[in-house]
């Protein structure tokens, strides 16, 4: 009994989970309705994983747990559900890559207590496959333009004619998701519901139901149905603009402009909280921006809009042919991320070309359909055969290897050679920068002896210099007795240099080494600029031979083509 108790308490504590984790969010204190049931609702979404799941992706769920085959008012139990869910949420890991999987149980378990929470209220463990499509199809991610048709779809009848009775149902069942997040009282369904979206009773076709539902503004039930899909377009968009009541520099989100107030600016939170300051008023009207545009770009548009350069408005959504179509249940369809779907695509606009080459009246038209078709041929074979001998020249073959192998001997040589002169040149390199510091050290340290001379002579003209000079600084050269600091004379310091240099200073008066150091530098650079010259002299040569090999192979490349040029049509 324990645990029964256990279990029960578990089970209630992982249904109120997801309302729970929603009430935290605190998005009652949106004022107004609309914003809070679509913030409601894409919480929903993004807590149960939905908004990874593409409408095709559903689409595709449907059809291969038999669903497309199941009348709208058959029933299923909770256990069947659980299964379909299963399967939209290990298909959806198969997608994704390693670094952003997940979890799927819990994924399952939120949305099955949702769904059981929202269309099973009184606990018969059944509900309708209409209304288990008409919530997914809902809530999934996705296009709105490709849910409207797909519900259009479902909802219509053989000769592409909405059913009232059908669309009524629709209502039935989506309108039940503002009041499972507590927003019924503002979007709940009533007997005037259908009336309120087409208030004249008229044929609908698909067009006419994309322009009800997808005008600016939508009906007022399904208000809240469009702003969820801009809330997700939204979220990462970023205005560089400071918002005129909490001052932050930056908007994320929505951002809303006064159409009273000269530069007067809110960010979401402020305006869906109804704070304003100044002579700004919460009853002035707001025009919604879901991006930001730079004042340079705003006059171009403004410009190309005046001179007619741009249409002025644009349809919100293609326009679909009027002819009654069967209801598309879509159940064929390809997932977008199907390997096959480039292939599906291809075979779709054959399908389409071929229709309207059938349909086109006029021989003109077909006559030009038939051209660009041997054209868009003939193309892709020339690029097929490009394709083809370049992937033959980029591959080393055995022929070319022994086309000249003196030749191939010599460039081998060559190539040996000079990276001989230049490992040389590297080392000379290093071996002048060595022997610069130590000239620089000696110039400095006989710089010092003069004048320490100098001085000595002035002040005490007896002393001997011998004992006069002592080193301070060491010299910079490589000898073992560079890490010991001189404290004798100038001898001492200079153990392991040239004679030169100790003769120079063994002497009475020393003697003057500048021009002796200029001229080692000068050796230096002579033999540097030989080693070049030499290093030069190798690279044109490696790069003569591979001319002649570059010119051998063009023209035999050229010869041919001028062959096939000869049999290849002309467009």
């Amino acid at each position: 009994m324990i645990e029964e108790g256990s279990k029960s308490s578990k089970s209630m504590v992982e249904k109120r989970q997801l309302f729970m984790e929603m009430r935290a969010q605190n998005f009652d204190v949106i004022r107004l309705s609309t914003y809070r049931t679509a913030c409601k609702l894409r919480f929903v979404q993004k807590r149960c994983n939905l908004h990874l799941v593409d409408v095709w992706n559903m689409i595709e769920a449907f059809r291969d747990n038999g669903l497309s085959t199941l009348d709208h008012n058959a029933e299923i139990n909770v256990s069947r559900l659980e299964t379909i869910l299963s399967s939209i949420f290990y298909q959806l890991n198969k997608r994704l890559p390693t670094t952003h999987q997940i979890n799927v149980e819990q994924s399952i378990g939120l949305l099955l207590n949702f769904i059981v929470a929202t269309y099973d209220s009184e606990g018969h463990g059944k509900l309708t496959v209409f209304a288990m499509k008409a919530m997914l199809a809902t809530m999934c991610g996705g296009k709105i333009l490709d849910k409207l048709r797909y519900i259009f779809s479902q909802i219509s009848d053989s000769n592409g004619v909405m059913v009232y009775a059908k669309f009524d149902q629709f209502l039935r069942e989506v309108l039940k998701l503002p009041t499972a997040v507590f927003e019924g009282p503002s979007f709940g369904y009533t007997e005037h519901s259908v009336r309120t979206c087409f208030p004249q009773q008229k044929k609908i076709l698909l067009n006419t139901f994309l322009d009800v539902l997808m005008a600016d503004p939508p009906p007022q039930y399904l208000v809240w149905l469009p702003l969820m899909h801009r809330l997700a377009n939204v979220e990462n968009v970023f205005h560089p603009v400071e918002c005129s009541y909490c001052r932050s520099e930056s908007m994320m989100g929505f951002r809303y402009r006064c159409q009273q107030c000269h530069g007067y600016q809110l960010c979401q939170s402020c305006f869906w909280r109804g704070h304003a300051s100044g002579p700004h008023s919460n009853q002035h009207q707001m025009k919604e921006h879901s991006s930001w545009k730079s004042p340079a770009k705003k006059l171009s548009h403004a410009i190309s809009k005046s001179l007619g350069c741009m249409p002025i408005g644009e349809p919100p959504h293609p326009v679909f042919p009027e002819a009654a179509e069967r209801p598309q249940d879509l159940a064929h369809t390809t997932t977008l991320e199907s390997p096959s779907r480039l292939d599906e695509e291809h075979r779709l606009i054959a399908r389409y070309a071929a229709r309207l080459a059938a349909e086109a009246s006029n021989s003109t038209q077909r006559q030009l359909i038939a051209e660009l078709e041997n054209k868009n041929r003939e193309i892709l074979q020339e690029i097929q055969r490009l394709r083809l001998e370049h992937e033959q020249a980029s591959q080393p073959t055995p022929e070319k290897a022994q086309q000249n192998p003196t030749l191939l001997a010599e460039l081998r040589l060559l190539r040996h050679r000079k990276d001989e002169l230049e490992r040389r040149m590297s080392a000379l390199q290093e071996s002048r920068r060595e022997l610069m510091v130590q000239l620089e050290g000696l110039m400095r340290l006989l710089k010092d002896e003069e004048q320490k001379q100098a001085s000595q002579t002035g002040s005490s003209p007896h002393s001997s210099p011998s004992h006069s000079a002592s080193c301070t600084m060491p010299m910079p050269i490589r000898s073992t007795s560079a890490g010991s600091t001189p404290t004798h004379t100038p001898q001492d310091c200079l153990a392991g240099v040239g004679d030169d240099v100790l003769d120079a200073f063994s002497q009475g008066v020393p003697r003057n080494l500048r021009n002796d150091l200029l001229v080692a530098a000068d050796s230096i650079t002579n033999t540097m600029s030989s080693l070049v010259k030499e290093l030069h002299s190798v690279d044109d040569g490696l790069e003569d031979e591979e001319e002649n090999m570059r010119n051998g192979r063009e023209k035999v490349s050229s010869l041919k083509h001028s062959g096939k040029r000869q049999s290849t049509p002309s467009f």
